[in-house]
């Protein structure tokens, strides 16, 4: 296995992605954020003090994976073409999956993008909710799968 940030010295470089065709990219992240009962279905019935808490963590992970760059030293900034985050809710099991799919016509990958908003919409699912349910834990950040590019498809098995 070869690391390919960084050079024949061992220092950390930015991948020089300049001699890639550009292709169409698309990854897929999730994470669950777990919670009482009670907290996903106040979430669900609009009833948190801080307001509609899935439409915030949805802009808030939107806006990260703009970020990106900035948060992850050696991630390339990238012409992102789509960014969604979306949620699924399981009350009885106390949990809330988010999922973040991020798209480009670009050189290099959009998996990072796709981690990062999974991860900040669920930090920000935590933090809104954390004056009514101080045990919330986020889980299970993960790659779901990702397309195009040299290395092609991978798909998250389930039971891993």
């Amino acid at each position: 296995m070869s690391f390919n940030h960084f050079d024949a010295k061992g220092q950390a470089v930015m991948v020089d992605i300049s001699g890639k065709e550009a292709t169409l990219r698309i990854a897929v992240a999730g994470a669950t954020v777990n919670m009482k009962q009670e907290t996903v279905i106040m979430i669900l019935e609009g009833k948190a003090a801080k307001g509609d808490v899935l439409g915030v963590a949805r802009l808030a992970g939107i806006a990260a994976a703009k970020k990106t760059p900035e948060l992850i030293p050696l991630a390339h900034p990238l012409a992102l073409q789509g960014v969604s985050v979306e949620f699924d809710h399981d009350p009885a099991a106390g949990s809330i999956r988010v999922k973040a799919t991020v798209k480009a016509f670009d050189r290099t990958g959009v998996e990072m993008e796709a981690m990062t908003a999974a991860s900040v919409a669920a930090l920000t699912v935590y933090d809104m909710c954390k004056g009514a349910d101080r045990g919330i834990t986020i889980n299970e950040v993960a790659l779901l799968q990702k397309e195009g590019g040299k290395s092609g498809v991978y798909r998250r098995e389930e039971n891993r």
